[in-house]
């Protein structure tokens, strides 16, 4: 299941870089995914550019694949996601009395939701072409 381990907020370069390094080897990580900011026509502009400059950054600094998956609207499919989880929340409330947890979206970014939304389709993908092999 993927799921958001968290977000980082940028730094600089070397801090960034730094901190991930820590990910990786307290995670024992075997590969990074990273998303790829193509237009919604597929091709790709500036944005999409520096994530290929970074993944080259990260595949030489940190000594594990990374591959780069298209994230097309997975911000829109985190939000509608997000907004699921939170109206399912309200109605539990109001079923229970409950009001725990108070914000859903305060623990749960959308950033972070996304991010789980391209690691899960990246691996419906290696398992589907897995199958097919």
């Amino acid at each position: 299941m993927a799921q958001p381990l968290m977000t980082m907020e940028r730094i600089n370069r070397n801090e960034d870089m730094r901190r991930l390094r820590e990910l990786v080897r307290g995670h024992d990580v075997k590969q990074i995914v990273v998303g790829l900011p193509l237009r919604l026509d597929g091709t790709r502009g500036e944005m999409a550019e520096e994530a290929e400059r970074f993944a080259q950054r990260v595949r030489k600094q940190m000594g594990v694949p990374v591959e780069l998956v298209d994230e097309r609207l997975t911000s829109w499919e985190a939000e509608r996601l997000l907004e699921e989880v939170q109206g399912r929340f309200i109605r539990h409330e109001k079923l229970t009395g409950s009001n725990k947890p108070q914000n859903v979206q305060a623990k749960m970014t959308v950033d972070a939701v996304a991010a789980a939304v391209i690691l899960k389709e990246y691996l419906d993908r290696q398992r589907q072409t897995a199958e097919k092999a």
